[in-house]
């Protein structure tokens, strides 16, 4: 079995991520708290994924940059409800500490992407 390429890795490892981000949302409960940090981790970690999948359908580099930049920008998003999640100790640490690692993780390899792509970009 051969090694995911960056590509493929980055595509698997935000799905991923807003599957676990649906999870969260559903376990977050009926309180207005809850209801509303639902909504915005299930949005945020979903919407990583898509705009990942949405570059790599891109018909342009200056598309591909965008849409990179959006998921970007969604991860970064994530990453915060996910510490406040956890610092409002809503949800046990225990269980938010990997998923904010792996957002912590997406978010580095998402911002060297649109850097790298940008350099790209300028030169079509």
């Amino acid at each position: 079995m051969t090694a995911p390429s960056p590509q493929q890795d980055i595509r698997i490892r935000t799905f991923r991520f807003a599957v676990r981000s649906v999870k969260l949302a559903n376990a977050l409960g009926n309180s207005v708290a809850g209801a509303v940090l639902a909504r915005h981790v299930i949005r945020a970690g979903t919407s990583v994924g898509a705009n990942v999948e949405e570059a790599q359908a891109s018909q342009s580099r200056r598309e591909f940059a965008r849409r990179l930049n959006i998921a970007y920008a969604e991860a970064r998003e994530v990453h915060y409800w996910l510490r406040l999640l956890k610092e409002s100790e809503m949800v046990v640490a225990k269980r938010l500490d990997p998923l904010i690692a792996e957002a912590d993780e997406i978010v580095r390899i998402l911002r060297a992407s649109v850097r790298c792509s940008r350099r790209g970009a300028g030169n079509s």
